[in-house]
Protein backbone atom coordinates (compact mmCIF):
# COMPACT_ATOMS: atom_id res chain seq x y z
CA UNK A 1 0.00 0.00 0.00
CA UNK A 2 1.21 3.50 -0.77
CA UNK A 3 1.05 6.09 2.03
CA UNK A 4 2.13 9.70 2.30
CA UNK A 5 4.41 10.98 5.04
CA UNK A 6 4.70 14.70 5.74
CA UNK A 7 7.59 16.51 7.28
CA UNK A 8 9.08 19.97 7.59
CA UNK A 9 11.98 21.77 9.15
CA UNK A 10 13.50 25.24 9.15
CA UNK A 11 16.90 26.81 8.73
CA UNK A 12 18.23 30.04 10.18
CA UNK A 13 19.36 31.50 6.86
CA UNK A 14 19.59 30.87 3.12
CA UNK A 15 22.80 28.84 3.47
CA UNK A 16 23.46 25.79 1.25
CA UNK A 17 25.30 23.81 3.93
CA UNK A 18 22.57 24.40 6.52
CA UNK A 19 19.86 23.46 4.00
CA UNK A 20 21.71 20.18 3.28
CA UNK A 21 22.24 19.35 6.95
CA UNK A 22 18.70 19.99 8.18
CA UNK A 23 17.13 18.32 5.15
CA UNK A 24 19.21 15.19 5.68
CA UNK A 25 18.34 15.20 9.39
CA UNK A 26 14.62 15.42 8.54
CA UNK A 27 14.75 12.66 5.91
CA UNK A 28 16.75 10.28 8.08
CA UNK A 29 14.39 10.85 11.02
CA UNK A 30 11.34 10.15 8.84
CA UNK A 31 12.87 6.84 7.71
CA UNK A 32 13.89 5.87 11.23
CA UNK A 33 10.58 6.77 12.89
CA UNK A 34 8.64 4.82 10.25
CA UNK A 35 11.06 1.85 10.00
CA UNK A 36 11.63 2.48 6.28
CA UNK A 37 14.55 2.19 3.89
CA UNK A 38 15.18 4.00 0.58
CA UNK A 39 13.87 0.87 -1.20
CA UNK A 40 10.42 1.63 0.27
CA UNK A 41 10.25 5.12 -1.25
CA UNK A 42 7.99 5.73 -4.25
CA UNK A 43 8.63 9.46 -4.77
CA UNK A 44 9.39 12.64 -2.86
CA UNK A 45 8.17 16.21 -3.30
CA UNK A 46 10.06 19.02 -1.58
CA UNK A 47 8.92 22.61 -1.28
CA UNK A 48 10.87 25.54 0.08
CA UNK A 49 9.72 28.99 1.01
CA UNK A 50 10.68 31.72 -1.51
CA UNK A 51 13.50 32.91 0.79
CA UNK A 52 15.44 29.65 0.23
CA UNK A 53 17.34 29.22 -3.03
CA UNK A 54 20.91 28.38 -1.99
CA UNK A 55 20.49 24.64 -2.64
CA UNK A 56 17.99 22.02 -3.78
CA UNK A 57 16.67 19.79 -0.96
CA UNK A 58 16.69 16.94 -3.50
CA UNK A 59 20.50 17.18 -3.60
CA UNK A 60 20.51 16.42 0.12
CA UNK A 61 18.47 13.27 -0.50
CA UNK A 62 20.81 12.13 -3.26
CA UNK A 63 23.78 12.61 -0.91
CA UNK A 64 22.29 10.10 1.57
CA UNK A 65 21.71 7.41 -1.03
CA UNK A 66 18.36 8.20 -2.59
CA UNK A 67 19.75 8.07 -6.17
CA UNK A 68 16.92 5.95 -7.61
CA UNK A 69 14.05 7.74 -5.90
CA UNK A 70 12.12 10.22 -8.10
CA UNK A 71 12.56 13.64 -6.45
CA UNK A 72 10.98 17.01 -7.20
CA UNK A 73 11.59 20.48 -5.75
CA UNK A 74 9.24 23.44 -5.91
CA UNK A 75 8.69 26.82 -4.29
CA UNK A 76 5.97 27.11 -1.66
CA UNK A 77 3.12 29.59 -2.23
CA UNK A 78 4.28 32.98 -0.83
CA UNK A 79 1.45 33.44 1.67
CA UNK A 80 1.85 36.64 3.73
CA UNK A 81 3.16 35.98 7.26
CA UNK A 82 3.90 32.31 6.50
CA UNK A 83 6.71 30.56 8.36
CA UNK A 84 10.01 31.69 6.73
CA UNK A 85 13.07 29.59 5.87
CA UNK A 86 10.98 26.42 5.75
CA UNK A 87 11.63 23.15 3.92
CA UNK A 88 8.62 20.86 3.52
CA UNK A 89 8.50 17.30 2.24
CA UNK A 90 5.84 14.83 1.15
CA UNK A 91 7.20 11.30 0.84
CA UNK A 92 5.18 8.56 -0.87
CA UNK A 93 6.13 5.14 0.52
CA UNK A 94 5.24 1.50 0.11
CA UNK A 95 4.33 0.33 3.61
CA UNK A 96 2.01 -1.87 5.61
CA UNK A 97 1.59 0.88 8.22
CA UNK A 98 -1.90 2.29 8.64
CA UNK A 99 -2.47 6.03 8.36
CA UNK A 100 -2.71 6.26 12.15
CA UNK A 101 0.64 4.47 12.52
CA UNK A 102 2.53 6.84 10.20
CA UNK A 103 4.88 9.21 12.04
CA UNK A 104 4.98 12.66 10.44
CA UNK A 105 8.05 14.67 11.47
CA UNK A 106 8.12 18.44 12.05
CA UNK A 107 11.39 19.83 13.40
CA UNK A 108 12.60 23.18 14.70
CA UNK A 109 10.23 26.08 14.04
CA UNK A 110 8.22 23.90 11.64
CA UNK A 111 6.69 22.13 14.65
CA UNK A 112 4.09 24.94 14.72
CA UNK A 113 2.77 23.90 11.29
CA UNK A 114 1.10 20.72 12.51
CA UNK A 115 0.95 20.72 16.29
CA UNK A 116 -1.60 17.95 16.00
CA UNK A 117 1.01 15.64 14.45
CA UNK A 118 4.03 16.54 16.59
CA UNK A 119 4.89 14.01 19.28
CA UNK A 120 6.04 16.07 22.25
CA UNK A 121 7.10 12.94 24.16
CA UNK A 122 10.07 12.19 21.88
Amino acid sequence: MVRGIRGATTVNSNDAQEIREVTQELLQMILKENALSPEDLVSVIFTVTPDLNADFPASSARAIGWQLVPLLCSTEIPVPNALPFCIRVLIHVNTNLTQSEIRHIFLRNAAILRKDLVDTDS
